[in-house]
């Protein structure tokens, strides 16, 4: 069978790694699907689930807040600062975190903040989509 590694990997640990017949991922210009033998890539990866379709057919998902995606024909390495199994996602807390953004948004006081408090606000919103994306999967 024809697969592909792949490694995601957050600032504090090895979030997933092993061996898959397919990967999809929210590239900064769109939604990336990677197989086995893909063309070698570097790029920017936006807030959003990463999918991987195992070699035995189950689907691992794992929210990433933006990073980089490195893809060799038989590698696939993910970096992102913030990456969370789709198991550990808690949609109280990413909707505690979304409403703390909101209010930071309002209360911006210089264009720093409010560039701070948007993306914020974007990654909390990717990580509730990609939470009701893993359930609607179980």
């Amino acid at each position: 069978m024809n697969t592909i590694q792949v490694e995601v990997v957050s600032a504090e640990e090895s979030i997933f790694s092993g061996a898959a017949k397919f990967v999809a991922l929210p590239g900064e210009m769109g939604e990336l699907g990677i197989l086995p033998g893909h063309v070698p890539l570097i790029t920017r990866i936006k807030p959003g689930a990463v999918r991987i379709e195992k070699v035995d057919g189950d689907e691992e998902f794992v929210f990433v807040a933006g990073g980089i995606l490195e893809v060799q024909p038989k590698l696939v390495t993910v970096l992102s600062d913030t990456a969370i199994r789709g198991k550990d996602l808690d949609e109280a807390k990413a909707r505690e975190a979304r409403k703390a953004a909101e209010e930071a948004l309002k209360n911006a006081k210089s264009d720093v903040d409010l560039a701070k408090a948007q993306s914020e606000l974007a990654i909390m919103a990717a990580q509730i989509a990609a939470l009701r994306r893993f359930r609607q999967k179980r």
